[in-house]
């Protein structure tokens, strides 16, 4: 009990697609999944700084189809595609096989997991304050229309000596409910005093036979309800009390 799991992970197959969808036997599943860690680290060292939320990977007998979804497109590409000719000719000198590398945008950039962590990291290196920076994190998400969010930074928060974690959040994050749709994100500071992890949570609501569906909230009560049934309410005079009264006054 109390032991975290990766929320996509804990996901897939009932709303969430894994990154890597291809199949080996059992010879063959070592070597190609070491292929997909080279991949994924060749374009995080090359195009990093574009701002990269996923990067799925499809393979297809010796065809492999590299799909980058990141905020900034125009980086990836480069001016007249210099950019995506030369990461496809790294990577064909890394990995045997056909490659064909696509560049998606992401619909909404600030309710991206990845991304706000990824940006969060870059503040922390810049040597911004840590709280400020989380703080405005969760209120930009809250802004742009999701449901939830939470930040985690653990380390040398500040330069302190001890490590510690700390979090902020606002909104429901319902990390045991399936139905619910939530983006999970990481990314690591590496500051002059040591590394910060970061971790971000986004709620976006609930998926309900395949369709999104608001989060459900209770209604609350209104101030004026509150009060009024807050209120002392008179005390009723009983008629039998009223006789008992009369009966000892005529004693």
């Amino acid at each position: 009990m109390g032991n975290k799991i990766n929320p996509l992970g804990f996901r897939l197959g009932v709303n969430k697609q894994p990154s890597a969808r291809w199949y080996a036997n059992a010879k063959a599943y070592p070597t190609l999944l070491g292929e997909d860690e080279l991949i994924r680290r060749s374009v995080m060292e090359d195009v990093g700084h574009a701002g990269i939320a996923r990067i799925d990977i499809e393979r297809a007998a010796h065809n492999i189809n590299i799909v980058i979804l990141t905020a900034k497109p125009g980086v990836v590409i480069g001016r007249g595609g210099e950019s995506i000719k030369a990461l496809r000719t790294r990577l064909d000198q890394l990995v045997n096989g056909t490659i064909a590398v696509n560049v998606q945008e992401v619909a909404n950039a600030t309710t991206s997991a990845g991304l706000i962590a990824q940006r969060i990291a870059e503040q922390l290196e810049r040597r911004f304050a840590f709280r400020r920076a989380m703080k405005q994190a969760v209120q930009r998400t809250m802004e742009a229309g999701a449901k939830g969010v939470k930040v985690r930074c653990a380390g040398r928060l500040g330069g302190s000596e001890q490590a510690r974690p700390e979090w902020y959040s606002d909104g429901r994050v319902p990390l045991q409910t399936l139905r619910a749709d939530i983006d999970y994100g990481t990314a690591e500071a590496q500051t002059t005093y040591g590394v910060i992890g970061v971790k971000a949570w986004v709620f976006h609501g609930e998926i309900v036979g395949g369709k999104q569906r608001r989060a459900a909230t209770i209604p609350r009560p209104r101030q004026d309800a509150d009060k009024r049934r807050r209120r002392p309410q008179a005390r009723r005079r009983d008629g039998r009390r009223g006789e008992r009264a009369r009966v000892k006054r005529d004693r």
